[in-house]
This record gives structure tokens, sequence and C-alpha cells, in this order.
């Protein structure tokens, strides 16, 4: 079966490296070799070099840049969404191929900022402190892989994105100072959006069914609904409509419990100010 697993996981990277080597060596104008495209694509041959023989991660940029260049209507960030998907272990993979295709996300959280809003730092240190025997290559393709997740909330129409923090996760300093201004600056910018709400829960609120846990709330475009919940090197996914429900429930219950949008952001400035 991990045999199976590690097969499934290479191919799309394989075909990645093999679409971008045939479309350089396919160019219609003129066969292009590995500094030629990298100008095109303002990248460097050596990137090149690698992409096409599956070393390190890919560029989060590169995909898009050639789809443009080889024209080739998006394959190119579908193969990547791919990568990243099978970039995580077994047990998540489900949960970040609903993401993808999520319509509507809702997220709770009484710990740490979830992974759609983290900076890189702040990722960084909390994959560091969760792995301190890993290499800095580990760490940065992990670091990479869980920032590809938030290109869904850069497309034209992103998912409508709903939050709910712990005000511990806004008071705990993750990092160094500057590291967790940083990120409490990015929650405030994704707050501003149109289609994000965050809101932040009292740490005095009453108990709720999901106190001790965080969930993600993945409603898919039929609008069927589901709910992913982790622990330590473990994760499930919960579709029984009954269940669901009961979770749903829950999470309308933090929404109304939490302070509002506005007075949310004006808690998580205040803590900004604090920090500096």
């Amino acid at each position: 079966m991990k045999e199976r697993e590690s097969v499934d996981a290479e191919e799309p990277r394989r075909r990645f490296a093999e679409e971008c080597r045939s479309g350089r060596e396919l160019y219609p104008r003129k066969r292009l070799n590995q500094a030629e495209l990298a100008r095109m694509l303002r990248t460097s041959k050596s990137t090149i070099g690698r992409v096409e023989t599956c070393v390190g991660p890919i560029p989060p940029d590169l995909p898009s840049l050639l789809d443009q260049v080889f024209s080739t209507d998006g394959l190119f960030k579908r193969l990547y969404e791919e990568i990243v998907a099978q970039s995580f272990p077994a047990q998540y993979r489900r949960r970040v191929e609903l993401e993808r295709e999520a319509i509507v996300v809702r997220e709770w959280s009484p710990t740490v900022v979830p992974g759609l809003l983290q900076t890189a730092d702040y990722s960084r240190t909390l994959l560091r402190g969760g792995a301190p025997r890993a290499s800095e290559e580990e760490i940065k393709t992990n670091v990479a892989a869980r920032l590809a997740r938030q290109d869904i909330l850069k497309r034209d129409a992103p998912p409508d994105l709903r939050v709910v923090l712990c005000e511990t996760v806004i008071s705990r300093r993750i990092g160094s100072r500057e590291i967790m201004c940083e990120q409490l600056s990015a929650l405030l910018t994704h707050g501003a959006k149109a289609t994000t709400r965050i809101q932040v829960l009292p740490s005095d609120a009453e108990a709720h069914l999901f106190i001790d846990g965080a969930a993600t709330f993945l409603t898919g475009s039929n609008h069927v609904t589901r709910v992913c919940v982790e622990a330590y090197r473990t994760a499930a996914t919960i579709d029984e409509p009954e269940h669901v429900r009961e979770a749903l429930r829950a999470y309308d219950f933090l929404t109304g419990e939490a302070l509002s949008a506005r007075e949310s952001a004006r808690l998580i400035r205040g803590q900004m100010e604090a920090l500096r």
C-alpha cells in the first residue's frame, strides 16, 4: 500500500516535468533550451532544470506562467494542485481535495491560525516546532505546500471563508514579535476582503462541542457539507448528515457567541500594537 501511495504521489510531478520539457521542445516558433524558457518566465535556468528533473519544490508562481507561455489552458495549474494535494500524508489528502473544490469554507480553531491564513514565517515556526529533527529542505517543502493551499483564496471567484478563532489564538505569541505581528496583520488583510469574515471568540465563552479541537466545514458546489477534524497524526472527514447538522449547529453557536467582525478586527489590531 505504501509503495502504491508513493507511485501515486509521484505521478503528477512526473507529468508536470514531462509537460514542461515537451512544451519547451515543441514550442511553435522554435525549440527552446532551458535558458531561453527561463528568460521568458523571468526565472533561472537552474529552476527549469530542477522542475524537469523533479528536484525540490515547484515555485508557486511558475504553473500559471507556464500556462501563459505554452497556452495550455490551466494544465500546469491543475497538475500543481494535484502535486500539492498529494504532498500531504494520505490521511489529509481528502481534506485538501475537498478544500480545492469548496465554495464555502468555515474554520474554527482554538489553538493556532488555520493554514489557509498563515504567513510563511508563522507556518515555518509551527512546522519546526512540530518536527525538530526535520531538515531545512523538508521544512521548506512543507511550508510551500501549506502556502500553496492558499491559492484557492486568490481565484477570481474564491470560496466564501468564515473563520472563528479562540481569543487565545491571537494572544499566544508564535515565534518572535515580528512574526506574530506579521501574522496578525495578515488576518486583518484577509478580514477586509468581501468574501472573508474573521471573528474572535472570547476566551471566557461557554463550553461547546469543539472546545478541545479544530474543525473545518467544507461545502462543495453540490451544497453538501463535510466536517474535517484532526488530532495527532490522524484526520477524519465526517459525512453522515446527522452528525454534520449537529456540527453546523455547534458552529452557529460559535459565530453567535463570537465578537463581530469589526470588534474582532479591533481586538486583533490592539494585540498587534501591544507587541510593538
